[in-house]
């Protein structure tokens, strides 16, 4: 009557064993660590790089306890965090500015667990810490945009309104349009002054010729570096969910700046390299009468300007942007379909897709040059000649060197790209010394909430009540493990919901208890009274663990940041007490009773 069949101790048994081992990592701790990787993702971090960092701190007296290849970076492991600070600044200033040398804390659980991938929870920044970064935005750099994307219009608009025109030059954000003849000025002045509102425009006699200049009003500007910040932070929201981090916090800090924090975030410096880079693209022309000699030389044709292509020689294209990013609702990497090369397929809105379509119409035989723009420094990945014209609003990009090459650019793309460029002004990785006490303080209070709890349920209930105590010390190891498989993060909150869980966890075992009690009470045999204190208290456990699941639920639909954690822990916690509570607590009251076919009498 009451005994479970071979394979459900044999799940118990398995289950017990993964949960122990995915428990394992989380009571080694965390040592302060350095990660550094190259900044291209055509190169690689290899053994050379790790001779390289292991001779560098060698020479300046510092002692890793570990150094390490990990994917494409390499991790070095210092005792204490004061020799974390000291390599990270001789590591930096050694390797130069092809390399990311940042801070971490890697896992101090032997490899072997690391090799099955057992590995820890991520703790959020009230307890672990994370990466905390501030970025500024540079406006005077959104304000010169503004100025060129004006600059590229009006000779769009005076072009289609047949008005005859001299030279666009733009001096800092103001635009100056030349002209032959004061009725040519007085006409533009008409046009633009119509069209652009938020301009404020000045005209000037001059000896030789008329000028219309064009600057932002005041209340334009404030727009225009309101509209960059805003923008800027939707595209550190897309990056940061491409890295996949957990509950990030991302926020405006006074006019120009942005706080982003990573907690539990372990790739410090894949995250820096992202959320750092300022990746634009741009499409523009190449200058054919550019003599290959000559750009060798420095000398840079007019109206044109000189970028290195991938292959190392100059190319001269012109200052005219046919499009930026701004025109790009979709990046995918893939491969090229005739050659099998790595490459970017882009996606265009509408007004980028006609605009493509009518210079490629109007280029054939010519080439064009894509560059990619990253922290000031431009390059030509590719500089395809235009065999016809191209239409659709579908553009595909080769030229990339390896298929992780093109997915990075691609995840840039896809996220969006900056107004205007930022730059990381304070990076700080947050130890284990700022959670120290509240991680004491949520471990102490579980503790001594778990030991007050089998007190009673001993005292109370007697060799059930212990039954009830393991299965809740299970319970927790079941938890602890799942939390630990799916990489969740961990903050206050979650510590809460654990001391909820478990003290919601016992209900079930009191029900169960009690009701072998009641029938007992009414003149069950013990084995009878066991098998039916079981089965009909399992209808009530369902119906109330179901309706707490229903309100987990509507917590992580509808909260967000650590409301979210709060429920993600309950909810889970729910799932593993159900199992524990009534499965494993029955497997061992079967293991002590079930094989006793006489039994007179039970310690309840």
């Amino acid at each position: 009557m009451n005994r479970f069949p071979l394979w459900k101790y044999l799940l118990i048994g398995f289950t017990l064993v993964v949960a122990f081992l995915y428990t394992l990592p989380n009571f080694f701790g965390e040592m302060p660590a350095v990660q550094v990787s190259p900044l291209r993702t055509t190169e690689k971090a290899d053994t050379a790089l790790l001779e390289k960092i292991e001779t560098q701190l060698k020479a300046a007296r510092i002692a890793p306890s570990g150094i390490e290849l990990a994917g494409n970076s390499v991790k070095v492991r210092f005792a204490s965090t004061d020799v974390q600070i000291q390599a990270k600044d001789v590591l930096q200033n050694g390797l130069g500015e092809n390399y990311s040398v940042a801070l971490n804390l890697v896992s101090a659980s032997p490899a072997w667990l690391t090799s099955i991938n057992a590995l820890p929870m991520y703790l959020g920044l009230d307890l672990r810490g994370g990466v905390h970064f501030l970025l500024e935005v540079d406006m005077k750099a959104a304000l010169e945009k503004a100025a060129v994307r004006y600059q590229n219009e009006f000779r769009t608009e005076l072009r289609n309104a047949k008005i005859r025109y001299g030279r666009i030059a733009r001096e800092g954000n103001a635009v100056t349009v030349h002209f032959a003849t004061r009725d040519q000025r007085d006409a533009a002045l008409d046009k633009l002054g119509a069209l652009y509102p938020d301009l404020a425009f000045t005209s000037e006699d001059q000896a030789e010729g008329f000028t219309l200049r064009a600057r932002m009003k005041p209340e334009a500007e404030k727009r225009v570096q309101d509209f960059a910040l805003q923008q800027n932070i939707t595209t550190l929201r897309n990056r940061v969910n491409e890295l996949g981090v957990a509950e990030p916090v991302i926020q405006q800090q006074g006019a120009s700046r942005v706080v982003v924090q990573l907690p539990g975030v372990q790739d410090t410096a894949k995250a820096k390299d992202i959320l750092g880079r300022t990746a634009t693209l741009e499409i523009r022309l190449v200058d054919e009468l550019a003599d290959p000699a000559l750009l060798a030389q420095g000398q840079v044709p007019f109206g044109a300007e000189v970028v290195p292509s991938r292959e190392g020689t100059p190319i001269a294209v012109k200052k005219e942007v046919i499009l930026t990013g701004d025109s790009i609702t979709d990046a995918a990497p893939g491969f090229d379909n005739q050659s099998g090369q790595p490459a970017v397929h882009i996606s265009l809105d509408g007004k980028g897709a006609r605009i493509f379509k009518d210079v490629t119409r109007e280029n054939v035989n010519k080439r064009m040059a894509i560059l990619l723009i990253e922290k000031g420094r431009a390059e030509a990945i590719t500089a395809p000649v235009i065999r016809e014209e191209i239409g659709g609003g579908r553009v595909q990009i080769t030229g990339m060197e390896s298929a992780q090459e093109a997915s990075d650019v691609a995840l840039l793309l896809r996220a969006g790209a900056l107004a205007a460029p930022m730059q990381i002004v304070e990076e700080r990785t947050v130890g284990p010394s700022m959670g120290a006490e509240n991680i004491a303080k949520g471990i102490h209070s579980n503790i001594w909430g778990f030991i007050a709890v089998v007190t009673f349920m001993t005292l109370y209930y007697r060799v059930f009540g212990l039954f009830s105590s393991l299965a809740l010390a299970i319970n927790g190891f079941y938890l602890i493990a799942l939390l630990s498989m799916l990489q969740a993060t961990l903050t206050l909150p979650g510590m809460a919901a654990i001391a909820l869980t478990l003290g919601m966890a016992i209900d079930a075992n009191v029900l169960i208890n009690e009701r072998i009690r009641e029938e007992l009470r009414n003149g069950a045999t013990p084995q009878a009274a066991i098998a039916a204190g079981y089965e009909r208290a399992w209808g009530t456990i369902l119906d109330a663990n179901v309706t707490t699941l229903i309100a987990g639920i509507s917590l992580f639909w509808l909260g967000s940041g650590p409301v979210r954690g709060f429920a993600v822990v309950l909810c889970l916690g729910i799932l593993t007490s159900m199992f524990s509570a009534v499965t494993v607590s029955r497997a061992m009251v079967n293991l002590t009773y079930g094989r006793q076919p006489r039994l007179a009498k039970i310690s309840i």
